[in-house]
C-alpha cells in the first residue's frame, strides 16, 4: 500500500489558519488565502527592507512607516502596506515602484 505524502504545511496547522471555518471559505474572496498572500508579500518587503537598510552601513536612514498600495493578482486585488526608508533610497525588488500589478504570484 503506497505511503501518503508528507505535506509541506503540517495538518496541524491548516487546522490552526482554518479554526473552525469551512474549507470553503478559504478560497473566498478576502478568505483565508488572500490574506496568506498578504502576508507573505509584506513579510518578504520587510526582509527586502531590512537588507537595504544593512547595505547603508548606518548613514542616517532608518524605517519610516509604510505607505499603501494595492496590487492585482490572478485572483484580486490586495492592499498591501509597503515599508518607506527616511532617505526614500528603497526601491522594492518584489514589488516595484508604480507597480500595480502583481502576476505570477499565486504560480
Amino acid at each position: 500500500m503506497a505511503r501518503r505524502k508528507e505535506p509541506r504545511i503540517a495538518d496541524h496547522l491548516l487546522d490552526q489558519l482554518l479554526a473552525g471555518a469551512e474549507a470553503k471559505s478559504a478560497f473566498a474572496k478576502d478568505g483565508l488565502l488572500d490574506e496568506l498572500k498578504k502576508a507573505l508579500a509584506e513579510r518578504a518587503l520587510n526582509a527586502e527592507m531590512d537588507h537595504h537598510l544593512d547595505q547603508t552601513d548606518g548613514a542616517g536612514n532608518t524605517r519610516n512607516g509604510y505607505g499603501r498600495k494595492t496590487v492585482l493578482t490572478d485572483t484580486g486585488k490586495i492592499d498591501l502596506e509597503i515599508p518607506r526608508d527616511r532617505l526614500a533610497t528603497f526601491d522594492p525588488q518584489l514589488i516595484a515602484r508604480y507597480q500595480r500589478r502583481f502576476p505570477g504570484f499565486d504560480g
